[in-house]
């Protein structure tokens, strides 16, 4: 048996390794032409071009596993297939549930290797990509609403409710346009503070620049001082409740965010009564995402069990192509879904995975009780 697992993983683990560097070298093709159109743009040089591409790879990377998996173990299986030396393996020993145990050892391997690399290494690379690219080009946008917090702090013995505005991210990393509004217990803006950039520590203390800060009056105040105030000041601090992890996962992009970020980012929305729907259903994917690789080697071990002569490699492989991309496609599908119907957010992030695994059993089935 650790001669036939040798056999097995290695001529597996090649092929899904060629896919994967194939589709890589593609990605940063694509990537690195789509880059190339901001150079010349203020600092943005061919090398920070070069650099952004490569520094998007790991996300790539963690995307496309899934589907090299797929493919490469198809490759691997048809082509043994083909040479009879499965025929052989199976006549040697190999049944049906050995070649399934095997299998799915190997692909949780594989599933080890894209969390840590979904989990870790791409979303540091992306931040980095991002941080680069920002500096290059003298910030980074947060489209036309910015990115917006909420929190409620206590001033003396009232509680405040929060809204925190940011528009742009600078090119040091720094919050730019930012707007802070304090509302009282009867939902009257009590404060306002509009600055210029700031930056948030580990003590969710921020510490803000060029500030201009108005205050109204509080109900019931005398008409001598029903005026409101305001101050100019160069730099101002303001102490809240937000975490810099929780304004980091606001003004980001969700491929740089790990499970651990989303489930505190999507608790914290639903604690503050916002829409927490989406964050909720991209925890559960990237969460269940690693076992797609163990759902693609189950969808692959049926097309051992073809007949030689029931199309060429090239044929099974194509048919693996298709698959990986319907599986890409009903990944997404089910997301938008359950996001516009309100569905529970880990079934509609596991219902894909669950399909093709039941669809891949039941042709494996088939296949062995009547092929």
């Amino acid at each position: 048996m650790r001669t036939v697992r040798r056999l097995l993983y290695r001529d597996i683990v090649t092929s899904v390794l060629f896919v994967a560097l194939g589709f890589l070298g593609l990605f940063f093709f694509i990537d690195l032409v789509g880059e190339l159109d901001q150079v010349g743009r203020q600092a943005y040089g061919p090398l920070t071009a070069v650099t952004v591409a490569l520094l998007e790879l790991p996300g790539h990377f963690y995307e496309l596993f899934p589907i090299s998996v797929l493919i490469g173990t198809i490759f691997s299986l048809a082509r043994m297939a083909q040479s009879s030396e499965y025929t052989i393996l199976r006549t040697g020993g190999l049944g049906p549930g050995r070649a399934l145990a095997l299998l799915a050892a190997l692909g949780i391997v594989f599933s080890a290797v894209t969390f840590v690399v979904g989990d870790y290494v791409a979303p540091l690379s992306e931040r980095e990509g991002l941080r680069i690219a920002a500096e290059a080009r003298g910030g980074r946008g947060l489209g036309r609403a910015g990115a917006w917090l909420k929190d409620r702090r206590m001033e003396g013995e009232a509680e405040r409710a929060v809204s925190v505005n940011v528009q742009r991210i600078g090119g040091g990393g720094d919050l730019e346009m930012i707007r802070i509004f304090e509302f009282d217990a009867a939902g009257r803006l009590v404060e306002r503070i509009v600055a210029e950039r700031g930056r948030v520590d580990g003590d969710a203390v921020w510490t803000l620049r060029d500030v201009e800060r108005s205050r109204w009056p509080h109900a019931g105040a005398p008409d001598g001082d029903a005026a409101v105030i305001v101050e100019r000041l160069p730099e101002w601090t303001w102490r809240s409740n937000l975490p810099a992890s929780v304004v980091a996962a606001a003004v980001s992009p969700v491929s740089t965010m790990s499970t651990v970020d989303l489930w505190r980012y999507a608790n914290h929305l639903s604690q503050h009564e916002q829409a927490a729907q989406r964050y909720a259903i991209q925890f559960w994917k990237k969460a269940l995402y690693p076992f797609a690789c163990l759902v693609m080697v189950a969808l692959a071990l049926p097309f051992a069990y073809l007949h030689a002569r029931a199309g060429g490699i090239s044929y099974k492989v194509f048919g693996g192509i298709m698959l990986g991309i319907g599986f890409v496609l009903l990944n997404n599908v089910s997301s938008h879904l359950g996001l516009l119907r309100d569905w529970t957010p880990w079934l509609a992030a596991a219902a894909p995975g669950l399909f093709f695994l039941l669809l891949s059993l039941g042709a494996f089935a088939w296949l062995v009780r009547y092929r």
